[in-house]
């Protein structure tokens, strides 16, 4: 199993033991996401039509944008 992907198992807290060696439904299913990233990436300009790429990414799989996915230069100023 790569091992950026049992490394993100192992945080996840799932199982990665496999004597075998052969690859896992869990391997193939994180391959598949990678592959996803890459072809959103590919299908996309360079400048990712004025969106930051994490937060391209962030929608494709419908997870919400947190403050700290914003990077500083473009946040909002808080007025106190």
């Amino acid at each position: 199993m790569n091992e950026r992907i049992r490394a993100l198992a192992h945080e996840a807290g799932l199982p990665t033991y496999n004597p075998e060696g052969i690859p896992t439904k869990l391997e193939k299913f994180a391959e598949l996401i990678v592959r996803e990233c890459a072809d959103l990436a590919l299908s996309h300009s360079i400048y990712s039509r004025g969106v930051p790429w994490n937060q391209v990414i962030l929608q494709h799989w419908d997870l919400p944008i947190a403050p700290g996915d914003v990077a500083p230069y473009l946040r909002t100023p808080q007025i106190p």
